[in-house]
């Protein structure tokens, strides 16, 4: 198994990309998290990129928000091994629910979601 890193790669933040992932992009809902994703359409990419958003409305408090995102990022970290490795994806996690949630669960929920990523087809 790979390193259980999270580098600056591995972060979507060009905002041409997100745009382009949120108006082209496929996405589902699978408790807690709406999920947008799409073939990353530069191929040539080493790894997926993902984006994690909690929502201000949700929570007003930024460390909420913040510890929330801290346990996404590292459920993503441990378990990114999962994910297919023949496409690479862009994925944006827009966490929904309006409590914070134990690590564990957001953990086996997002492994749930990497299951569903299998399915997905290149360009």
């Amino acid at each position: 198994m790979g390193k259980l890193t999270f580098r600056k790669e591995e972060r979507l933040s060009k905002e041409k990309l997100i745009q382009e992932l949120f108006d082209k992009g496929s996405s589902f809902y699978l408790y807690p998290f709406k999920v947008y994703y799409m073939p990353n359409p530069d191929q040539d990419y080493p790894c997926h990129q993902i984006m994690i958003s909690v929502s201000k409305r949700n929570f007003k408090r930024a460390v909420d928000r913040n510890l929330i995102k801290r346990r996404i990022r590292e459920a993503y970290r441990i378990n990114k091994g999962l994910l297919p490795v023949q496409n690479k994806l862009v994925i944006a996690y827009i966490y929904s629910v309006k409590d914070i949630l134990p690590s564990a669960e957001i953990q086996e929920r997002l492994v749930k979601t990497f299951k569903r990523l299998e399915h997905v087809e290149k360009i």
